[in-house]
């Protein structure tokens, strides 16, 4: 039969039909700069790269635990004070559903796209979510085109 679940899809592929642009900071920048980006672009989570390397990630849920649970100041602590480090990330040829069952063993929500050691972008655990059910859309239309006869052969 010629139809076939995309989970071995790479994740490039996902990359490719959401806007490339990754934001970041330094570590040296403070935790509200982060928390305002995230508002700003409605993301839910901050790269920080020094010297254009990856050193770590901030997201919503550091914020919540390591500051406010913690009683600090978001404008006085730093991002290297509270980030995530060493990074997860995988290749551009990372397959989704590897990335998926990383992201679900690690219990993250946000991935980093590392390609020749640039971050080339980053996907969350939504923008995978939402690969794979518009290819199963796909693969029921297909599939209903092949049973009902007009699947073009």
């Amino acid at each position: 039969m010629p139809f076939t679940m995309r989970y071995e899809t790479p994740v490039r592929f996902v990359l490719e039909t959401k806007p490339r642009e990754v934001y970041w900071l330094g570590p040296d920048a403070s935790v509200y700069e982060a928390i305002e980006l995230m508002a700003t672009k409605s993301i839910g989570a901050v790269l920080v790269l020094e010297e254009g390397k990856l050193v770590g990630i901030i997201s919503e849920r550091d914020y919540a635990r390591k500051v406010i649970l913690k009683g600090k100041s978001s404008r006085e602590t730093a991002i290297k004070e509270i980030m995530s480090s060493p990074v997860v990330f995988v290749t551009p040829e990372c397959r989704v559903d590897e990335a998926m069952k990383l992201m679900t063993e690690r219990r993250i929500r946000h991935l980093p796209i590392v390609e020749d050691d640039r971050v080339i972008g980053v996907v969350s655990i939504g923008d995978l979510v939402k690969f794979l059910v518009s290819e199963q859309a796909a693969t029921i239309t297909q599939l209903h085109a092949y049973i009902t006869g007009r699947y073009p052969a």
